[in-house]
């Protein structure tokens, strides 16, 4: 089990419970913290203090005062109108991630909130209850509203949730699994929703996965250069170190480590005197990459141990600050998104350059008999057009900002929209490396040479499951198989010969 206390999860924690579905927990100081500050608001609302959320409306109608006997209605009435997303809903592991971050966020003591509302989003997470949660309607600022919300009307036993791809009323499935709905109470509902839980719950787990596809890239990478004789004078410690930012010294250690044993790249250093900037610039490329994951990685695990909601309550005063604005993650997953993206474009130039027989010395498309054979001539099509998409989906939604609430939330982040587009640019990325490991792994095949210890281990792994191109075949089915096969424990046993301190 995973101990949440609003303070020490991290993004590492984070995927155990949303990817792997461990249960989740909170200790009894975190309980008595959360309920010390539950009777601090309960003092101030007895005061006859104007509590925002409490006992007034929202937003551009914060002036409005609520009778005492209809604070509770105030609560549903929240969730019910600000459920009001569209489109497709989100992967289940994004909402379990959203849920966790949105608990262990309330867990940190200035919400207000009842220990009662946190043991119900964990009896969700821990009973596998998936909120059916539509992907759009988040402007990213006074939290992410509308996701939330839906998140939330599950609590309540109304909306839907997804079981086995069908949507399903929820008060149905919470009676078959002996579930009580939740009653929100005072503060609860806005605490719940007015916070920056969608953009960091994905962007966190997407995070996880461009850590993972680093490393994957740099194997296929390695299979690249040397299959085109690449020279590894580049990767010199000395020379990379002139200009000591810590990735590319990184990536450049791993390139050295992983072609020390290169017969091939010893050969070509006789003879060559520099590479493409494709292979020889992987450092610095790369290495950009590195530590845009790693300023990335720290801004989330700032943000997910944060009171992102509004008012925030302390043990004498309440204070409407503006923590639920996503600006810090929303830049976090623009500038991801692009970084990923140029992963993806030096990648295809690499896959573009392999096939071309003039700049790789490997027969046309990697293929013998070719005029007759096309051979892997349009996975280099299928690259492209996926940098091309990319290109597109980098572009930052966090430039823009349209006011809503009858311009009481005048400036947003657009940080929910930076989020989902870069779930999508890592899968185009995923399989643009497959490509390179299935393009790379056949140009090894062709040449004479026996490649260097780690390569051979990766061709062989490939080798049991997609055969050599001896003649035309829908090569879809070698990219797809690629794609699962990167996910294997066997394939991420020898990939863990990189070492990338993120």
């Amino acid at each position: 089990m995973i101990y949440i206390d609003g303070t020490t999860l991290d993004i590492e924690k984070l995927r155990l419970i949303a990817e792997f579905g461990e249960e989740v927990g909170i200790t009894e100081e975190t309980g008595r913290r959360i309920m010390k500050t539950r009777d601090s608001l309960m003092n101030l609302i007895s005061s006859g203090a104007n509590i925002y959320g409490v006992n007034t409306g929202f937003g551009s109608l914060l002036n409005v005062r609520i009778n005492p006997d209809k604070i509770e209605d105030l609560q549903r009435n929240l969730i019910r109108s600000h459920s009001a997303g569209v489109g497709e809903p989100l992967d289940k592991k994004h909402v379990r991630s959203i849920m966790a971050i949105r608990a262990n966020s309330l867990c940190k003591g200035f919400s207000g909130i009842s220990v009662e509302l946190i043991e119900k989003i964990l009896e969700f997470l821990n009973n596998d209850v998936y909120p059916y949660v539509p992907r759009f309607g988040s402007v990213g600022a006074s939290g992410d509203l509308a996701p939330l919300a839906h998140i939330g009307l599950c609590l309540m036993g109304e909306g839907y949730v997804l079981s086995d791809r069908m949507r399903i009323e929820t008060s149905e499935y919470l009676a078959k699994k002996s579930i009580e709905p939740y009653r929100f109470k005072s503060k609860e509902s806005i605490s719940f929703i007015n916070g920056t839980a969608t953009i960091t719950g994905i962007l966190s787990l997407e995070t996880g996965r461009a850590i993972d596809l680093l490393k994957l890239s740099l194997g296929s990478a390695s299979m690249s250069f040397e299959s085109m004789k690449g020279t590894r004078k580049a990767f010199e410690s000395w020379a990379v170190g002139a200009r000591p930012h810590q990735g590319q010294i990184e990536i450049a250690r791993n390139m050295g480590k992983i072609l020390a044993d290169s017969a091939i790249c010893e050969l070509s250093e006789k003879t060559k005197v520099q590479d493409a900037y494709s292979l020889r610039c992987i450092p610095q490329v790369y290495g950009a990459v590195f530590d845009t994951i790693r300023y990335v990685k720290s801004i989330i695990e700032v943000e997910m141990n944060s009171a992102t909601d509004n008012p925030l309550v302390n043990d004498e005063e309440f204070v409407s600050a503006g923590n639920f604005h996503g600006e810090p993650v929303a830049f976090a997953s623009d500038f991801l998104a692009i970084a990923l993206c140029d992963l993806g474009n030096m990648i295809e130039r690499r896959i573009a350059r392999i096939t071309d027989e003039k700049l790789s010395g490997l027969p046309p498309f990697l293929v013998k008999d070719s005029g007759l054979n096309s051979g892997y001539m349009i996975a280099q099509y299928t690259a492209a057009a996926l940098c091309n998409r990319n290109k597109t989906l980098a572009n930052p939604s966090s430039t823009d900002t349209i006011p809503t609430c009858a311009n009481q939330e005048d400036h947003v982040s657009m940080g929910a929209n930076s989020a989902i587009k870069l779930a999508e640019l890592i899968d185009n990325l995923q399989e643009i490396i497959s490509i390179e490991y299935v393009l790379s792994s056949q140009a090894l095949d062709l040449l004479e040479e026996v490649p260097c210890s780690f390569n051979e281990s990766l061709r062989t792994a490939i080798r049991e499951t997609i055969d050599h191109l001896h003649e035309d075949r829908p090569i879809f089915r070698d990219i797809e198989k690629m794609s699962e096969m990167m996910k294997s424990e066997r394939f991420r046993d020898i990939i863990s010969l990189i070492n990338l301190d993120i």
